[in-house]
C-alpha cells in the first residue's frame, strides 16, 4: 500500500470512535482496569486514518487513538460521482473487505466499521461486503488497506504506457 505523507495540520479533521473495550489484567493486589479505543480520522475529501489508543481512563485512549490515527492517513482516490474508482478487496489478518464502486444516488451500503471509514474518507457512493472476520479492528484496517490500494486512471494509464483514452475505452 502506497503511504503518502500527509500534514495532518492541514487539514480539518473529524473524528468517530468505532469501539471502546475494557481490557482486564488480573494481578496479585486484584484487577486492573484499563480501557482500548479504536478511533478513525478523516476530513470527508480523500483523507482517512486509523488508530489504536490504550490508556487508564477512556478520554485518554480516545486522543492517543486520534493521534495515532492522524499519523496513519492515507489518501483516498475517488472519481467524479465521489465513488473509488474500481471494485478491490482489502484484507487485514481474518478480515476482507469487499470494496465495490457504485453510480450516483447509491448511497454508502456497508456495515457499521466500514460504513464509518467510507464516511470519513469522503466517499458518497460505495457498496461493500465484510468478508471472514467481523472483527471492528480489523475491519476497519482491512477497508483502510483497500482505500490504499486505489489507482487512479491516470496512474493506470502511466503504468501501462498507454493513453487515458485506450484505459477507459
Amino acid at each position: 500500500m502506497k503511504r503518502t505523507i500527509i500534514d495532518p495540520s492541514q487539514l480539518e479533521l473529524t473524528e468517530k470512535v468505532v469501539s471502546i473495550k475494557r481490557v482486564t489484567k488480573v494481578v496479585k493486589g486484584g484487577r486492573n482496569f484499563r480501557f482500548t479505543a479504536l478511533v478513525v480520522v478523516g476530513d470527508e475529501h480523500g483523507h482517512v486514518g486509523a488508530g489504536l489508543g490504550k490508556a487508564a481512563e477512556i478520554p485518554e485512549a480516545i486522543r492517543k487513538g486520534k493521534e495515532d490515527a492522524m499519523k496513519k492517513l492515507i489518501s483516498v482516490t475517488l472519481d467524479d460521482n465521489n465513488s473509488i474508482t474500481h471494485d478491490i478487496i482489502g484484507k487485514h489478518t481474518g478480515a476482507s473487505v469487499l470494496l465495490k464502486r457504485a453510480p450516483e444516488g447509491t448511497g454508502i451500503i456497508a456495515g457499521g466499521p466500514a460504513r464509518i471509514v467510507c464516511e470519513l474518507a469522503g466517499i458518497r457512493n460505495i457498496r461493500t461486503k465484510s468478508l471472514g472476520s467481523n472483527n471492528k479492528q480489523n475491519v476497519v484496517l482491512a477497508t483502510i488497506e483497500g482505500l490504499g490500494q486505489l489507482k487512479s486512471p491516470e496512474e493506470v494509464a502511466k503504468n501501462r504506457g498507454k493513453s487515458l483514452q485506450e484505459i477507459l475505452g
